[in-house]
């Protein structure tokens, strides 16, 4: 099967959903399908990855808010080149303009809609959700709703990482809604890379003792990830314990962030760990994982350190709260850094050592793909 992935969310500079798109491009040709993946660029040119994997990007303008993202201008051109890759399946990775595009696209091939964002936790929600209920704001941003509405009924699926988000398209009348989990990287996180020295060298980092407790936060530096609130919430936390907190993460936020942290020698801001074995090491040799976004469609780095054998503390809402179940972690009312600091004590003092386990991206793949083939293979039969 030839699979077409409109990514506009893709940038070679990082994130998330280039994550995604490495695996997709390694994993899909071992299932035997051929995989490429549509994104704006700064020109047109093709990238091959290797056998039955590629990346076509078309020349298009940067994205004004954010300039390491590009988007899709021209709705001919982008059909165009849906029309000369002759897909078997188009998938939509971005709710936003391209999902429109793709709906629209005059090809006979089935397609999905992947969330691989949640606009309205990231955005509407959290700016408005301490004056407005989720009711009056849903209706405040009617067109959205009315604009997944729309253009679910011309996909086959609508396919989101975790149930809450899932219920909630679902709930707001979006159709072909489906829950496929996300999963970590095959054989990378374990707790055997648990590193007793390197855990005392980065609570050294962070001004404190090995009996101190070593928390680690991880992700892009963006307002709807709520790292002033993590920063809050451990620094209240610590007026009861020795507590260090190190975060890993880049972003537009970086200043604002380092404001916030004010010089507190038990709170360390470092540039993201690229080489993914020091990385694993580093998640293992932590106390745990806290985390502040609710908007999370997965939360990847939640599903690494359930892998690695760490409690996470993280919001009660989102994809990110589905990995403290089973006693693997703390739920706590999201946005709230006096409750988050509590859940906090709560790990920090009983120091759970919960049992490693995580899907595998591998998995989340396999379940993606086979839906796409049972569903191929119902249109050609009715045809």
């Amino acid at each position: 099967m030839k699979i077409i992935d409109v990514c506009a969310f893709y940038s070679p500079q990082g994130g998330g959903v280039r994550t995604y798109v490495e695996q997709k491009l390694r994993i899909g040709p071992a299932l035997g399908h051929e995989i490429v993946i549509l994104a704006p660029g700064d020109e047109d040119a093709v990238i091959e990855r290797g056998p039955g994997a590629r990346i076509v990007t078309i020349k298009s303008p940067r994205f004004p808010l954010d300039r390491k993202y590009g988007y899709f201008a021209e709705t001919a051109q982008l059909h165009a080149a849906l029309d000369a890759e002759a897909p078997d399946f188009v998938e939509a990775t971005s709710p936003w303009r391209s999902a429109g595009l793709v709906a629209d696209w005059p090809g006979a091939a089935p397609r999905s809609l992947v969330m691989h964002a949640d606009p309205l936790s990231a955005y509407a929600y959290r700016w408005l959700g301490n004056i407005f209920s989720r009711r009056t704001i849903d209706r405040q941003f009617s067109l959205f709703w009315e604009h997944l509405r729309r253009h679910s009924r011309k996909f086959d699926h609508v396919v989101c990482a975790n149930g809450d988000l899932a219920r909630r398209l679902d709930d707001g009348g979006v159709a072909h809604v489906t829950t496929i989990p996300m999963g970590v990287e095959r054989g990378c996180f374990s707790p055997a890379h648990r590193d007793p020295a390197l855990r005392a060298r980065l609570l050294a980092d962070c001004g404190l003792p090995e009996s101190a407790a070593l928390l680690l936060a991880v992700g892009r530096l963006a307002p709807e990830k709520r790292w002033p609130l993590v920063i809050d919430a451990v620094s209240l936390a610590s007026q009861q314990t020795p507590i260090g907190l190190v975060m890993l993460g880049e972003g537009r936020e970086q200043r604002a962030i380092l404001r916030h942290i004010a010089g507190n020698p038990h709170v360390r801001l470092f540039a993201p760990e690229r080489n993914r074995a020091a990385f694993a090491q580093i998640m293992a040799s932590a106390d745990a994982l806290v985390h502040g976004c609710e908007a999370e469609t997965f939360c990847m780095t939640a599903a690494e350190a359930r892998a690695s054998g760490i409690p996470v503390v993280v919001p009660d809402a989102g994809g990110a709260a589905d990995h403290a179940a089973g006693g693997a972690g703390r739920t706590y009312a999201a946005a709230d850094s006096n409750a988050a600091a509590a859940a906090i004590l709560d790990v920090v003092r009983e120091r759970p050592r919960p049992t490693a386990s995580a899907r595998t991206i591998d998995e989340h793949f396999r379940d993606l793909f086979a839906a796409y083939t049972i569903c191929l293979d119902k249109r050609r039969k009715a045809a």
